[in-house]
């Protein structure tokens, strides 16, 4: 995914500062099953820096499981535990990055893209206050939306392909001030 491509593009172009990339994403987690690893999956490492890029679960469940309520995280409990998340890793790295979720859907009035831009925005809206680098992941992939069909980029419209990852990993390393002509 585009965590791998970020990794090459920043061994590629800054093959001095030996960046060591870990992606300890899991398929199928909320904020709430990140929460419950994260000091054993991120903390324990000592990273320099911490990304995070959840809520398409968070999202998902409540469309995919609507019967199953125990699994929906609802927007304030997404917010508040994602808070919590980066109050307890800012004193111990060096910076974080903040990464909105995503739905391959151009209509915004589609519901499940509506409930991610809600979920996109608690992200900004954490970021600007906590002061962490943000990535908004949803605004290059509306500007790929208004050429490809969304399933062009993945069936599912929550898991991209190469071209919807390396959408993702551009605006990542964008957002961290990667120097392409370096």
């Amino acid at each position: 995914g585009y965590v791998m491509m970020v990794e090459a593009l920043l061994g590629a172009v800054y093959p001095d500062q030996w960046i060591r990339t870990v992606n300890q994403g899991i398929s199928g987690n909320t904020v709430r099953d990140l929460k419950a690893r994260w000091q054993t999956d991120v903390l324990d490492l000592a990273p320099d820096w911490v990304s995070v890029m959840i809520g398409a679960n968070d999202v998902w469940r409540q469309f995919d499981s609507p019967r199953q309520t125990e699994t929906h995280v609802l927007l304030e409990e997404y917010e508040k535990t994602l808070e919590e998340l980066v109050l307890t890793t800012l004193p111990k790295v060096k910076g974080m990055v903040l990464i909105t979720p995503f739905y391959l859907e151009p209509n915004r009035s589609d519901a499940m893209r509506a409930a991610m831009d809600r979920y996109g925005a608690a992200v900004r809206r954490l970021a600007e206050k906590h002061r962490t680098l943000f990535v908004d992941s949803q605004a290059p992939f509306d500007e790929v939306l208004k050429t490809h069909y969304p399933a062009s980029l993945n069936w599912d419209r929550v898991h991209p392909d190469y071209v919807g990852s390396m959408v993702l990993a551009r605006a990542f390393v964008d957002a961290i001030g990667f120097e392409w002509m370096r």
